[in-house]
């Protein structure tokens, strides 16, 4: 192997740790929140409203600084695997700094039967580049049985999610060649043994 084969192995582990340090930890909030609540899911527990979904994150992370949308909280412009510039997301969400110096963007979006209800954007190292939807950002879902997958066109799929849905969804989405959608990538991940091997 060559030494920037190397580095560039390095770094995409370096994005895919600290990503699993963030699913960890919600995770954790996910099932503490259920917990806290005496409830069967997020629903149940309160989680249905963005107003809910923000007070979720204040409660259970260390937040260092709250930003109306994602333009304080997250780099200007995000790329494509491929190089073209992302825009198929919803920059007005609520976002927040964390004390990891992650930034998340979180949505309220049940579909389906409420089977996924928030819709989260991560960019691992904050602001920092390569601001690479793919790489350091990354999108992913959280459902209402609490789990946190990849999202499918499908909205009556519930998590977790098959190999064969997560697959699709990359090839079509997060590795399409055309505008980059967000999805897609987060499952791939989760397939590959938490390894980002595209």
């Amino acid at each position: 192997m060559t030494v920037p084969t190397l580095m560039q192995n390095y770094q995409r582990q370096s994005y895919v740790t600290q990503l699993h340090k963030v699913y960890n930890e919600l995770s954790q909030a996910a099932l503490r929140y259920q917990t806290d609540n005496n409830a069967i899911n997020l629903t149940e527990a309160g989680l249905t409203t963005n107003d809910a979904a923000y007070d979720f994150f204040h409660k259970y992370f260390k937040v260092v600084k709250e930003c109306e949308s994602m333009n304080d909280c997250f780099a200007d412009e995000y790329k494509s695997i491929q190089g073209s510039i992302v825009s198929s997301y919803n920059r007005a969400a609520k976002s927040f700094v964390l004390a990891s110096g992650a930034s998340i963007r979180v949505s309220y979006a049940p579909e389906g039967s409420n089977f996924k209800l928030l819709n989260v954007g991560i960019d691992v190292n904050g602001k920092k580049g390569p601001n690479i939807l793919g790489r350091d950002f990354i999108f992913f879902a959280v459902y209402k049985n609490g789990l946190i997958d990849d999202y499918t066109n499908d909205v009556n799929d519930n998590a977790p999610l098959t190999k064969e849905a997560r697959d699709n969804m990359f090839n079509t989405q997060c590795n399409a060649g055309a505008p980059a959608n967000s999805w897609g990538c987060f499952g791939k991940i989760l397939n590959d043994n938490w390894q980002m091997t595209y």
